[in-house]
């Protein structure tokens, strides 16, 4: 698989994001499900903490891709969802720290919405991963 960043401007680049991913010759594609703070058990975590919830989200879209037999490296795109921008914008070196790690800056949205299916989960992670 070749992947191919795609930025014609700079500034997404800085910030931890590529504007796009050209992947070629890929061989598997991963569509994940949103993932949130859920136990392993199901049970909601971390509630109101959004630091808190969006590193486990992300710990819980690694074990899918875990699962897959790709890593954070392999992601091509991420949509972070959430209740609140505003607390969010805080707590995102926590999702750039562990991304920039992994040497993974994916296409990436951020969308402010209403609610998520859990009542007081704040984020939620939806991803696409090829290898």
């Amino acid at each position: 698989m070749q992947r191919t960043a795609v930025n014609p401007w700079t500034w997404s680049a800085e910030m931890g994001f590529n504007q796009g991913e050209l992947v070629t010759g890929q061989t598997r594609t991963l569509y994940c499900s949103g993932q949130t703070a859920m136990s392993g058990d199901g049970k909601p975590q971390h509630d109101g903490d959004m630091a808190a919830q969006l590193a486990l989200s992300l710990d819980n879209v690694a074990a899918v891709l875990a699962e897959a037999g790709m890593t954070l490296t392999n992601l091509v795109r991420l949509t972070v969802y959430t209740t609140d921008v505003d607390e969010l914008f805080p707590h995102y070196g926590v999702l750039a720290g562990r991304l920039a790690g992994a040497g993974a800056a994916p296409a990436t949205t951020m969308l402010g919405v209403t609610r998520l299916a859990i009542p007081g989960q704040l984020v939620e992670l939806e991803a696409t991963a090829v290898a």
